[in-house]
């Protein structure tokens, strides 16, 4: 939201200029004014999304701005009836919405455990949200969990997503949202089991209600789990795409050809063009 909004106040600063010389420097200096307020002033926003069930791939609005409208659709059927160009787009359009929503509220994740650094006393909402999120991501500090959350340049995100899913193929793609092949441990979640069972055990897959669900989970799994620890220390250095697949080695026991496979896939389906995508600022408010 951040980010959005300080875009607006330049697009706009840059309109106002152009037509209005003589007041380039007091606006200039307003529109600083506004960005160091949305720059240093810690707040707490939220997206209003719409959740789209998909029966056609009629149904998913194309991509064709750097503002995305948050759309989270689930049970995306029908891609497999269209030609491969064209199911690649109405994929990636299914699944951007998505990965900006889950970064968002990651983001948010770590704003509010700043207000909870800042602030002198915590109620007992604090507390709960403070133990919780100590034992999702294994920190034991605040500083500590702030260093391990983090998220990854959306090209990535959706270069895994295809090579996962297939593009938008695989049975748990489509019947339980699981772009990413998520096991399941517990009986007690939504889940669904696999087709072989590994020896004797029969493996079970992560059911979300949504792509955005199963795409937070993933970037926990990113933030939290000690195969990850290399690519935390990278992510907090660079958000170079191509810097940071390497690290994802231990995502799949195909370790480099699987990194090469994502390289090759984010390259040939030119998937940087997303890292500057954004929510549609319309659609995210103050809490």
């Amino acid at each position: 939201m951040v980010q959005a909004t300080t875009r607006h106040v330049m697009v706009a600063l840059t309109r106002y200029t152009k037509s209005f010389a003589p007041f380039a420097v007091l606006i200039f200096g307003l529109s600083l004014l506004v960005i160091g307020r949305l720059y240093f002033t810690k707040f707490t926003y939220g997206i209003r999304t719409q959740t789209l069930r998909v029966t056609s791939p009629k149904q998913i609005v194309r991509v064709n701005s750097d503002y995305v409208v948050p759309i989270l659709y689930t049970r995306v059927n029908g891609l497999a009836g269209l030609p491969v160009h064209e199911a690649k787009i109405s994929f990636i359009s299914a699944v951007l919405p998505a990965v900006l929503v889950a970064k968002h509220e990651i983001e948010m994740l770590k704003v509010r455990l700043d207000q909870l650094e800042s602030n002198g006393s915590w109620e007992h909402d604090d507390s709960i949200f403070y133990q919780s999120m100590r034992k999702k991501f294994r920190g034991k500090s605040i500083s500590e969990m702030q260093a391990r959350i983090g998220t990854l340049p959306t090209s990535i995100v959706i270069a895994q997503a295809a090579v996962e899913s297939g593009w938008g193929q695989s049975r748990f793609f489509l019947q339980g949202n699981n772009l990413f092949g998520v096991w399941s441990f517990d009986s007690k979640e939504p889940r669904i089991a696999a087709g072989e069972a590994r020896g004797r055990k029969t493996v079970y897959l992560k059911s979300y209600k949504n792509m955005s669900e199963s795409i937070i989970n993933y970037f926990e799994i990113l933030s939290s789990s000690p195969a990850y620890e290399g690519l935390r220390t990278a992510r907090s250095g660079s958000t170079d795409p191509f810097e940071l697949l390497p690290h994802l080695i231990n995502f799949s026991e195909r370790r480099r050809a699987y990194t090469r496979q994502l390289r090759t896939v984010i390259e040939q389906n030119n998937l940087t063009l997303y890292d500057t995508y954004q929510v549609d600022p319309d659609y995210i408010f103050e809490k």
